[in-house]
Protein backbone atom coordinates (compact mmCIF):
# COMPACT_ATOMS: atom_id res chain seq x y z
CA UNK A 1 0.00 0.00 0.00
CA UNK A 2 3.01 2.58 1.03
CA UNK A 3 4.11 1.82 -2.24
CA UNK A 4 1.38 3.26 -4.28
CA UNK A 5 0.02 5.92 -2.35
CA UNK A 6 2.07 8.57 -0.70
CA UNK A 7 0.95 10.42 2.17
CA UNK A 8 -1.26 13.63 1.09
CA UNK A 9 -2.34 16.80 3.54
CA UNK A 10 -6.08 17.13 2.77
CA UNK A 11 -6.73 20.60 2.39
CA UNK A 12 -10.77 21.08 1.04
CA UNK A 13 -10.03 24.03 -0.02
CA UNK A 14 -9.25 22.17 -3.67
CA UNK A 15 -12.20 20.26 -3.68
CA UNK A 16 -13.78 23.72 -2.92
CA UNK A 17 -12.11 25.30 -5.85
CA UNK A 18 -13.12 22.56 -8.34
CA UNK A 19 -16.40 23.36 -7.57
CA UNK A 20 -16.25 26.81 -8.40
CA UNK A 21 -15.13 25.51 -11.64
CA UNK A 22 -11.37 26.79 -11.03
CA UNK A 23 -8.11 24.97 -11.04
CA UNK A 24 -7.21 22.69 -8.13
CA UNK A 25 -3.50 23.47 -5.91
CA UNK A 26 -3.35 19.69 -6.97
CA UNK A 27 -5.50 17.37 -8.76
CA UNK A 28 -8.37 16.10 -6.36
CA UNK A 29 -10.05 12.88 -5.61
CA UNK A 30 -13.99 12.86 -5.45
CA UNK A 31 -16.10 9.08 -4.80
CA UNK A 32 -19.60 9.21 -3.42
CA UNK A 33 -18.55 6.29 -0.86
CA UNK A 34 -16.59 3.24 -0.91
CA UNK A 35 -16.97 -0.19 1.00
CA UNK A 36 -16.18 -1.42 4.22
CA UNK A 37 -13.77 -4.04 2.86
CA UNK A 38 -11.13 -1.13 1.36
CA UNK A 39 -11.81 0.85 3.95
CA UNK A 40 -10.13 -1.50 5.84
CA UNK A 41 -7.31 -1.89 3.58
CA UNK A 42 -6.92 1.69 4.11
CA UNK A 43 -6.92 2.06 7.59
CA UNK A 44 -5.02 -1.27 8.43
CA UNK A 45 -8.43 -2.26 10.84
CA UNK A 46 -10.97 -3.89 11.34
CA UNK A 47 -14.53 -2.00 10.45
CA UNK A 48 -16.04 -1.14 14.03
CA UNK A 49 -19.78 -1.43 14.67
CA UNK A 50 -22.08 0.12 13.16
CA UNK A 51 -24.43 1.14 16.01
CA UNK A 52 -21.22 3.17 17.02
CA UNK A 53 -21.81 6.02 14.89
CA UNK A 54 -19.09 8.47 15.98
CA UNK A 55 -16.46 5.27 15.45
CA UNK A 56 -17.66 4.49 12.14
CA UNK A 57 -17.49 7.93 11.03
CA UNK A 58 -14.06 8.17 12.29
CA UNK A 59 -13.10 4.82 10.93
CA UNK A 60 -14.23 6.09 6.81
CA UNK A 61 -12.39 9.50 7.69
CA UNK A 62 -9.17 7.44 8.38
CA UNK A 63 -9.59 5.49 4.96
CA UNK A 64 -10.43 8.77 3.03
CA UNK A 65 -7.77 10.47 3.99
CA UNK A 66 -5.22 7.61 3.62
CA UNK A 67 -6.15 7.34 0.17
CA UNK A 68 -5.92 10.98 -0.75
CA UNK A 69 -9.27 12.77 -0.20
CA UNK A 70 -9.72 16.28 1.07
CA UNK A 71 -13.25 15.11 2.83
CA UNK A 72 -15.24 11.98 3.86
CA UNK A 73 -18.49 11.07 3.25
CA UNK A 74 -21.98 10.26 5.52
CA UNK A 75 -25.05 10.25 6.29
CA UNK A 76 -25.98 13.39 8.80
CA UNK A 77 -28.43 10.81 11.13
CA UNK A 78 -30.15 7.68 10.59
CA UNK A 79 -33.27 9.20 9.12
CA UNK A 80 -34.63 7.43 6.49
CA UNK A 81 -38.42 7.42 5.20
CA UNK A 82 -38.75 3.59 5.22
CA UNK A 83 -37.12 1.50 8.39
CA UNK A 84 -34.29 -0.78 6.58
CA UNK A 85 -34.45 1.21 3.11
CA UNK A 86 -30.57 1.30 2.69
CA UNK A 87 -29.85 -1.98 4.24
CA UNK A 88 -30.06 -4.29 1.39
CA UNK A 89 -27.25 -5.53 -0.58
CA UNK A 90 -28.90 -7.05 -3.28
CA UNK A 91 -30.42 -4.56 -6.57
CA UNK A 92 -33.87 -4.43 -5.86
CA UNK A 93 -37.24 -4.38 -8.39
CA UNK A 94 -38.82 -0.22 -8.65
CA UNK A 95 -41.96 -2.17 -7.84
CA UNK A 96 -40.57 -3.57 -4.75
CA UNK A 97 -42.48 -1.80 -2.62
CA UNK A 98 -46.18 -0.01 -3.06
CA UNK A 99 -46.84 1.32 0.44
CA UNK A 100 -48.98 4.44 -0.40
CA UNK A 101 -51.38 4.03 -3.07
CA UNK A 102 -54.70 6.29 -2.21
CA UNK A 103 -56.01 7.98 0.13
CA UNK A 104 -56.01 5.70 3.40
CA UNK A 105 -52.72 4.15 2.74
CA UNK A 106 -51.28 8.04 2.39
CA UNK A 107 -53.16 9.08 5.65
CA UNK A 108 -52.29 5.72 7.56
CA UNK A 109 -48.64 5.95 6.40
CA UNK A 110 -46.04 7.50 9.24
CA UNK A 111 -43.84 10.10 8.47
CA UNK A 112 -40.76 10.32 10.21
CA UNK A 113 -39.25 13.73 11.49
CA UNK A 114 -35.57 14.52 10.65
CA UNK A 115 -35.38 16.68 13.78
CA UNK A 116 -36.02 13.39 15.91
CA UNK A 117 -32.86 11.86 14.72
CA UNK A 118 -29.64 12.61 16.10
CA UNK A 119 -26.93 14.08 14.28
CA UNK A 120 -23.99 14.93 17.06
CA UNK A 121 -21.27 12.82 15.42
CA UNK A 122 -21.28 16.16 12.99
CA UNK A 123 -20.49 17.80 16.04
CA UNK A 124 -18.35 15.26 17.81
CA UNK A 125 -16.00 14.45 14.81
CA UNK A 126 -14.49 18.22 14.55
CA UNK A 127 -11.78 17.60 17.11
CA UNK A 128 -10.84 14.29 15.08
CA UNK A 129 -11.29 15.21 11.19
CA UNK A 130 -7.62 15.89 10.07
CA UNK A 131 -6.88 19.96 9.35
CA UNK A 132 -7.81 21.41 6.40
CA UNK A 133 -10.53 18.08 6.03
CA UNK A 134 -14.04 18.26 5.99
CA UNK A 135 -17.12 15.87 6.07
CA UNK A 136 -19.47 15.88 2.89
CA UNK A 137 -22.96 14.90 3.58
CA UNK A 138 -24.95 12.53 1.66
CA UNK A 139 -28.92 11.66 2.40
CA UNK A 140 -30.60 8.61 2.32
CA UNK A 141 -32.25 8.47 -1.05
CA UNK A 142 -33.44 11.64 -3.19
CA UNK A 143 -36.50 13.30 -3.58
CA UNK A 144 -37.74 10.76 -6.65
CA UNK A 145 -35.83 7.68 -5.45
CA UNK A 146 -37.71 7.98 -1.86
CA UNK A 147 -41.26 8.54 -3.62
CA UNK A 148 -40.49 5.64 -5.60
CA UNK A 149 -39.51 3.64 -2.73
CA UNK A 150 -43.07 4.70 -1.18
CA UNK A 151 -45.95 4.44 -4.01
CA UNK A 152 -43.61 1.77 -6.45
CA UNK A 153 -42.37 3.06 -9.90
CA UNK A 154 -45.42 1.73 -11.86
CA UNK A 155 -47.56 3.19 -9.27
CA UNK A 156 -46.26 6.37 -9.33
CA UNK A 157 -46.61 6.33 -13.18
CA UNK A 158 -50.26 6.17 -12.97
CA UNK A 159 -50.57 8.38 -10.05
CA UNK A 160 -49.51 11.02 -12.26
CA UNK A 161 -52.57 11.13 -14.30
CA UNK A 162 -55.13 8.95 -12.17
CA UNK A 163 -54.44 11.10 -8.56
CA UNK A 164 -52.21 14.03 -9.31
CA UNK A 165 -53.10 15.67 -6.28
CA UNK A 166 -52.39 12.76 -4.24
CA UNK A 167 -49.01 12.40 -5.88
CA UNK A 168 -47.79 15.98 -5.06
CA UNK A 169 -48.40 15.53 -1.29
CA UNK A 170 -46.46 12.44 -1.68
CA UNK A 171 -43.80 14.46 -3.07
CA UNK A 172 -43.95 17.34 -1.26
CA UNK A 173 -43.65 15.10 2.11
CA UNK A 174 -40.80 13.30 1.27
CA UNK A 175 -39.20 16.98 -0.35
CA UNK A 176 -39.85 19.08 2.53
CA UNK A 177 -38.53 16.31 4.96
CA UNK A 178 -35.25 16.29 2.93
CA UNK A 179 -34.92 20.36 3.02
CA UNK A 180 -35.26 20.02 6.66
CA UNK A 181 -32.46 16.86 6.88
CA UNK A 182 -29.82 18.48 5.13
CA UNK A 183 -30.82 22.34 6.31
CA UNK A 184 -29.45 20.48 10.49
CA UNK A 185 -26.43 19.16 8.79
CA UNK A 186 -25.24 22.15 6.89
CA UNK A 187 -25.49 24.16 10.03
CA UNK A 188 -22.04 22.03 11.35
CA UNK A 189 -18.72 23.83 10.91
CA UNK A 190 -17.19 20.26 10.21
CA UNK A 191 -19.64 19.89 7.27
CA UNK A 192 -18.46 21.25 3.62
CA UNK A 193 -20.09 19.91 1.23
CA UNK A 194 -24.10 18.67 0.58
CA UNK A 195 -24.36 15.55 -1.45
CA UNK A 196 -28.00 15.46 -2.79
CA UNK A 197 -28.38 12.07 -3.91
CA UNK A 198 -31.36 10.79 -6.23
CA UNK A 199 -31.42 8.32 -8.84
CA UNK A 200 -33.15 10.03 -12.19
CA UNK A 201 -33.26 8.12 -15.09
CA UNK A 202 -32.31 4.48 -16.62
CA UNK A 203 -30.04 4.84 -19.84
CA UNK A 204 -32.09 6.47 -22.21
CA UNK A 205 -34.39 8.57 -20.44
CA UNK A 206 -35.10 10.25 -17.29
CA UNK A 207 -37.92 8.05 -14.75
CA UNK A 208 -40.60 10.78 -15.46
CA UNK A 209 -41.41 12.71 -18.77
CA UNK A 210 -39.63 16.06 -18.64
CA UNK A 211 -42.75 17.60 -17.42
CA UNK A 212 -43.57 15.76 -14.48
CA UNK A 213 -39.56 16.20 -13.41
CA UNK A 214 -40.59 19.86 -13.49
CA UNK A 215 -43.57 19.76 -11.63
CA UNK A 216 -42.56 17.36 -8.85
CA UNK A 217 -38.98 16.74 -8.78
CA UNK A 218 -36.56 19.55 -9.74
CA UNK A 219 -38.83 22.38 -7.46
CA UNK A 220 -37.50 20.09 -4.27
CA UNK A 221 -33.93 20.30 -5.43
CA UNK A 222 -33.95 23.98 -6.14
CA UNK A 223 -34.83 24.18 -2.20
CA UNK A 224 -32.10 21.27 -1.25
CA UNK A 225 -29.60 24.08 -3.44
CA UNK A 226 -30.87 26.75 -1.65
CA UNK A 227 -30.85 25.84 1.38
CA UNK A 228 -26.67 24.57 1.34
CA UNK A 229 -26.13 27.76 -0.37
CA UNK A 230 -27.54 29.75 2.67
CA UNK A 231 -25.24 28.09 4.90
CA UNK A 232 -22.44 28.85 2.48
CA UNK A 233 -22.07 24.72 1.64
CA UNK A 234 -21.64 23.62 -1.75
CA UNK A 235 -24.05 21.21 -3.26
CA UNK A 236 -23.82 18.55 -5.66
CA UNK A 237 -25.98 16.14 -7.38
CA UNK A 238 -25.27 12.23 -7.70
CA UNK A 239 -27.64 11.17 -10.06
CA UNK A 240 -27.42 7.57 -11.72
CA UNK A 241 -28.79 7.23 -15.46
CA UNK A 242 -29.60 9.72 -18.17
CA UNK A 243 -28.85 13.33 -17.79
CA UNK A 244 -28.21 15.08 -21.33
CA UNK A 245 -31.69 16.47 -21.15
CA UNK A 246 -31.24 17.78 -17.20
CA UNK A 247 -28.33 19.47 -17.60
CA UNK A 248 -29.27 22.77 -18.17
CA UNK A 249 -31.72 22.56 -15.87
CA UNK A 250 -29.23 21.70 -13.02
CA UNK A 251 -26.94 24.49 -14.09
CA UNK A 252 -29.35 26.91 -15.26
CA UNK A 253 -32.34 26.71 -12.85
CA UNK A 254 -30.81 24.36 -9.79
CA UNK A 255 -27.58 26.15 -9.63
CA UNK A 256 -26.42 22.84 -8.57
CA UNK A 257 -22.62 23.29 -7.89
CA UNK A 258 -21.59 19.67 -9.23
CA UNK A 259 -22.81 16.57 -11.45
CA UNK A 260 -21.25 12.91 -10.02
CA UNK A 261 -22.31 9.62 -11.87
CA UNK A 262 -21.37 8.96 -15.47
CA UNK A 263 -21.44 6.25 -17.81
CA UNK A 264 -19.83 5.44 -20.90
CA UNK A 265 -22.77 3.96 -22.44
CA UNK A 266 -25.04 7.28 -22.20
CA UNK A 267 -21.99 9.91 -22.72
CA UNK A 268 -17.88 9.31 -21.67
CA UNK A 269 -16.51 11.49 -19.08
CA UNK A 270 -14.58 13.51 -20.92
CA UNK A 271 -17.06 14.82 -23.60
CA UNK A 272 -19.30 15.76 -20.56
CA UNK A 273 -16.26 17.64 -19.21
CA UNK A 274 -15.79 19.14 -22.52
CA UNK A 275 -19.68 19.66 -22.81
CA UNK A 276 -20.60 21.49 -19.56
CA UNK A 277 -16.62 22.83 -18.04
CA UNK A 278 -16.44 26.03 -16.88
CA UNK A 279 -20.70 25.85 -15.97
CA UNK A 280 -20.52 23.10 -13.39
CA UNK A 281 -17.95 20.54 -11.92
CA UNK A 282 -17.77 17.57 -13.10
CA UNK A 283 -16.64 14.61 -11.28
CA UNK A 284 -15.28 11.30 -11.11
CA UNK A 285 -16.68 9.69 -13.95
CA UNK A 286 -14.34 6.65 -14.68
CA UNK A 287 -17.23 4.44 -16.06
CA UNK A 288 -17.39 1.36 -12.79
CA UNK A 289 -17.54 -1.04 -16.05
CA UNK A 290 -14.40 0.17 -17.61
CA UNK A 291 -12.68 0.20 -13.86
CA UNK A 292 -13.90 -3.58 -13.93
CA UNK A 293 -12.59 -4.84 -17.16
CA UNK A 294 -9.71 -2.49 -18.18
CA UNK A 295 -6.37 -3.71 -17.39
CA UNK A 296 -4.22 -1.54 -14.66
CA UNK A 297 -1.81 0.19 -17.40
CA UNK A 298 -5.60 1.39 -19.61
CA UNK A 299 -7.24 2.53 -15.97
CA UNK A 300 -4.23 4.49 -15.30
CA UNK A 301 -3.69 5.97 -18.99
CA UNK A 302 -7.53 7.08 -18.70
CA UNK A 303 -7.31 8.65 -15.48
CA UNK A 304 -4.28 10.63 -16.14
CA UNK A 305 -5.58 11.77 -19.71
CA UNK A 306 -8.20 13.00 -17.73
CA UNK A 307 -6.38 15.07 -15.02
CA UNK A 308 -4.33 16.33 -18.09
CA UNK A 309 -7.71 17.43 -20.15
CA UNK A 310 -8.44 19.71 -17.18
CA UNK A 311 -5.38 20.74 -15.63
CA UNK A 312 -5.69 24.25 -17.14
CA UNK A 313 -9.39 25.20 -17.11
CA UNK A 314 -9.70 22.75 -13.41
CA UNK A 315 -13.70 22.08 -12.51
CA UNK A 316 -12.86 18.56 -12.34
CA UNK A 317 -12.30 15.58 -9.63
CA UNK A 318 -10.72 12.34 -10.81
CA UNK A 319 -12.74 9.29 -9.47
CA UNK A 320 -15.58 6.10 -10.58
CA UNK A 321 -18.45 7.03 -12.13
CA UNK A 322 -20.75 6.04 -9.17
CA UNK A 323 -18.67 4.49 -6.63
CA UNK A 324 -16.64 1.76 -5.62
CA UNK A 325 -18.52 -1.61 -4.83
CA UNK A 326 -16.95 -4.81 -3.30
CA UNK A 327 -17.02 -6.29 -6.58
CA UNK A 328 -14.37 -3.72 -7.73
CA UNK A 329 -10.82 -4.80 -7.48
CA UNK A 330 -9.38 -3.31 -5.25
CA UNK A 331 -5.95 -3.08 -6.93
CA UNK A 332 -7.83 -1.24 -10.16
CA UNK A 333 -9.24 1.19 -7.88
CA UNK A 334 -5.66 1.67 -6.36
CA UNK A 335 -4.70 2.00 -10.20
CA UNK A 336 -7.09 4.63 -10.65
CA UNK A 337 -6.13 6.74 -7.94
CA UNK A 338 -2.24 6.30 -7.94
CA UNK A 339 -2.13 8.78 -10.96
CA UNK A 340 -2.63 11.49 -8.67
CA UNK A 341 0.63 10.23 -5.85
CA UNK A 342 2.32 9.27 -8.58
CA UNK A 343 2.76 12.40 -11.03
CA UNK A 344 1.10 14.89 -8.68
Amino acid sequence: MNSILRKRKPDFTNLQKVLECKKPDRPTLFELFMNDSLYEILTGRKRPNREDELEHLKFVVDAFEAAGYDYATTHGSKFMFIEGQEKHKETISLNAREIIFDEKSFSDFKWEDPEDYDYSKLEKIGDYLPHGMKLAVMGPGGVLENVISLTGYDNLCYMLYDDPELLKQVFDNVGQRLVKYYEIAAQHDSVGLIISNDDWGFNTQTFLPPWAMSEYVYPWHKKIVDTAHRYNKPVILHSCGYYLDTMEVLITDLNYDGKHSFEDNILRVEDSYDRWKGRIAILGGMDVNFVIEASEEDIKRRSRNMIEKSLDCGGDALGTGNSVPEYIPVEKYLAMISVIHDVY
